[in-house]
């Protein structure tokens, strides 16, 4: 006589599906607190019109009155018509770090209003809080990048696809931008402190970024300077975007920083754009829990 034993299947295990459920809704909760915060970006860009002119002067005056009065000079060969297509990438930086600047200042008054304590006791995880900040200000600095490529035709450089290339750059800049001025604001509790740091960082670095002089070539110190900043390479990568091929030297000689005979590519500067963006982005995550404490 035969046995025959039957094997029965494991039977489910509720915690198992407990634990996915509470995993989704967590995942949920953290993309509707992102979407949130990046419609109140939104919100405080539609009804403050008045912000986005402002955001643009400075750049526009950079552009129309150094970049014509340059160009007039006996500065430009004839790698370029205009100095404005050589500034053109620079003013684009100028143009999205505005906004940047504004969500930090931003965080600093909600920190004083108690708003950040508010953010803080929700169910959600505190880097979704930061990213969902980030990307309204990517998006708000995208915005205004865009308003200044609309004048492209300016500075001598054509409408094309290439524009398209420089938008999502932009947004990619944008969110470097705005990471590293919330991790400045989880540090800075005061409004005019924030303004001040921020001014005294930011106008040397844009300065040593290559926006105003080829990043290549120059003597001892400057050279040097210039070949550390991170945003050298943020204006590269945008400048060979929208000047490929011969339009990418000015007097003779390549726009681009040059480290040890070698010219790094436009996709590796990205990359260093993408890192940066992720430690900002991870530090700030972490300073916004004890900005209360």
């Amino acid at each position: 006589m035969t046995s025959t034993v039957t094997t029965q299947p494991p039977a489910p295990d509720p915690m198992a599906g407990f634990a996915t459920a509470q995993r989704q809704s967590r995942l949920a909760r953290d993309l509707n607190a992102i979407r949130l915060l990046w419609q109140r970006e939104m919100i405080r860009l539609g009804r403050n019109r008045l912000r986005i002119l402002m955001g643009l002067v400075t750049p526009l005056m950079f552009l129309l009155i150094l970049g014509t009065g340059l160009t007039a000079t006996d500065i430009v060969s004839a790698g370029f018509r205009q100095y404005r297509a050589f500034l053109f990438p620079g003013i684009l930086v100028m143009a999205v770090q505005a906004p940047a600047i504004a969500v930090g200042i931003s965080i600093v008054w909600d920190r004083q209003a108690g708003l950040i304590r508010q953010m803080l006791v929700a169910p959600v995880r505190r880097v979704a809080l930061v990213t969902g900040i980030c990307v309204g200000g990517a998006t708000t600095g995208a915005v205004y990048g865009v308003l200044v490529l609309a004048i492209s035709w300016v500075a001598d450089i054509p409408f094309g696809p290439r524009l398209l290339l420089v938008v999502l750059e932009l947004l990619l800049v944008g969110l470097m931008f705005t990471a590293m001025a919330v991790l400045a604001a989880v540090c800075i509790r005061r409004v005019d402190t924030f303004q001040i740091v921020v001014g005294l960082c930011m106008m040397p670095l844009l300065f040593l970024s290559g926006t105003m002089f080829p990043a290549n070539g120059l003597p001892g110190w400057l050279g040097i300077a210039v070949n550390v900043n991170p945003l050298t390479y943020v204006v590269d990568a945008i400048r060979r975007t929208l000047l490929p091929g011969t339009a990418s030297n000015l007097s003779g000689r390549p726009t681009s920083p040059v480290l040890w005979g070698w010219t790094p590519p436009v996709g590796m500067e990205i990359a260093l754009i993408v890192v940066l963006t992720g430690v900002a982005l991870m530090v700030a995550a972490r300073r916004f829990a004890r900005t209360e404490s």
